[in-house]
């Protein structure tokens, strides 16, 4: 039960302390704080008192000393501990100053350099439940006991995306609640946004990487026919789906992995189907333009997924056709660049596409040189929207300047880009930092390393990226790379 017992500026909570697992549950979240509070004794509070409210079941802070505790966390801290005491401040912040608010939650929340970005703007309603409205039976329908079931979907959907296979095992409401997917949807309310990497190597077949836990999970097996496992591919995260583009005996075929039921279903085929095109996401919605109808023609058509439907919508065509392109969304709008207009013929021009007025505009010189028939699709990546670009042929990282419409180099890449034109390497945008994923061959076999590096801290680390991981035997030749963010 939480109520206000010690004045406008405190907080009560009281433990209840009852026996099934869903109340040792919320018990376990309400004595997490106990511990805090022995662990990290509160500046200008007698122990004495702090003790004494303790050994009462009950513990007492005002939203100052919850702010201290959020800020000493460190990665011993796991994220239950840090969305309880979340929960506690939006439910009591009326006397916190705006601007230790925002200083605690107007910013990414980082542990070990990775993030997952905080709750920037936004305020959770809380309602309490006033003495005397609790009952046992009530308890036993609750998510956890002594809050309100609005109040316990807020501190669910604060947790990690990892701890979520853990909540559906604890009974069926829960996994009926993890299931359904709401938890994303209030995630996405609130601007929470985990990301994750999703691979498929020559050794390797789909696996998943948590940056926030550094902890590879392997996807169940595609339930595909030997002709889609074994031909090309191409990947796209949307929303809280992995779609994957390739060929059947009977045709082009999209397969789906959907993160909410975790587990593989054939995806609605795209009203022109077709490979090599370019795409990018921005949250529930995927644009895929051009590419390589069944009959080997180029084309320019334009369609938009929309992943909370399952639908394709057709959108008006490109300017000029193209394959071999590359797309990504910046400053919500989309673009397309590069690619290839015949089998020689290579573009340097791209396109903007204003989702608002439903037009394109054709941007000349955007990606000077072009690719050549050889060469992958441009490598580029957006983060905090700016463009960014591996070249193929000199391992360098370039920056697009939207003003002047030039690139200008940044820094050297650090893997060879050009041992196979840019084939077998992921360049990505992951939250506010760029990735680059490439295999190594070495005396202990081939490997996969994830190097990462924030572009806001500029070279004062001089020209060394940090690897986030080494993934041992899956080969080294990256063949499809998905960032999902939810």
């Amino acid at each position: 039960m939480l109520k206000n017992a010690l004045g406008s500026g405190d907080l009560v909570f009281l433990a209840a302390g009852r026996g099934d697992l869903v109340k040792d549950l919320g018990n376990a979240l309400k004595m997490l704080c106990f511990g805090i509070m022995l662990q990290n004794p509160i500046k200008g509070v007698p122990r004495e008192k702090e003790m004494q409210h303790i050994q009462l079941g009950i513990m007492f802070a005002n939203p100052s000393h919850l702010l201290q505790l959020f800020g000493s966390f460190n990665q011993e801290y796991d994220s239950f501990q840090k969305c309880l005491l979340a929960c506690l401040l939006f439910a009591n912040n009326v006397g916190l100053p705006k601007d230790k608010i925002k200083e605690a939650f107007g910013r990414d929340v980082n542990v070990d350099s990775w993030s997952v970005r905080g709750l920037k703007s936004k305020r959770f309603m809380m309602k309490l439940q006033a003495e005397g409205s609790y009952n046992d039976q009530r308890s036993n329908d609750c998510f956890l006991p002594g809050l309100y079931d609005d109040v316990a979907l807020h501190c669910l959907a604060l947790l990690c995306r990892s701890d979520f296979p853990s909540l559906a095992c604890l009974n069926r409401r829960f996994n009926s609640l993890i299931r359904g997917g709401y938890l994303y949807k209030l995630r996405r309310q609130h601007g929470v946004i985990e990301y994750w990497v999703y691979l498929a190597c020559s050794l390797m077949p789909w696996e998943a990487f948590d940056p926030f836990r550094r902890r590879w999970l392997r996807l169940p097996r595609m339930p595909c026919d030997d002709c889609f496992s074994c031909a090309d591919k191409e990947s796209l995260a949307v929303g809280t789906q992995l779609l994957v583009f390739g060929r059947e005996v009977t045709g082009f075929a999209i397969w789906k992995y959907s993160v909410v039921s975790r587990d593989w279903s054939r995806c609605p085929p795209m009203n022109l189907p077709r490979c090599l095109f370019g795409s990018g996401s921005c949250g529930e919605i995927a644009i895929v333009a051009g590419g390589t109808d069944k009959y080997g023609g180029v084309s320019k058509c334009v369609e938009l997924y929309n992943s909370e439907t399952g639908t394709w919508e057709t959108l008006s065509d490109l300017n000029i056709p193209r394959r071999l392109c590359s797309g990504f969304f910046m400053d919500g709008k989309f673009y397309v660049i590069g690619g290839m207009l015949n089998q020689t013929d290579s573009l340097t021009c791209g396109e903007e596409y204003d989702l608002k007025t439903r037009t394109w505009r054709r941007i000349r010189n955007m990606y000077p040189g072009g690719n050549r028939a050889t060469q992958s699709p441009p490598l580029i990546a957006v983060v905090n929207n700016q463009l960014y670009a591996a070249d193929q042929s000199t391992n360098e990282v370039k920056k697009y300047d939207k003003a002047t419409n030039t690139w200008s180099v940044i820094r050297q890449l650090p893997v060879r880009a050009d041992y196979s034109n840019g084939w077998g390497l992921a360049f990505k945008g992951c939250g506010d930092k760029l990735l680059v994923i490439g295999g190594h061959r070495g005396p202990q076999g081939e490997v996969i390393i994830l190097h990462y590096w924030c572009p806001e801290d500029g070279n004062v680390r001089g020209t060394e990226w940090d690897v986030i991981s080494i993934r041992e035997r899956a080969g080294a030749f990256v063949y499809n790379c998905a960032i999902m963010g939810c």
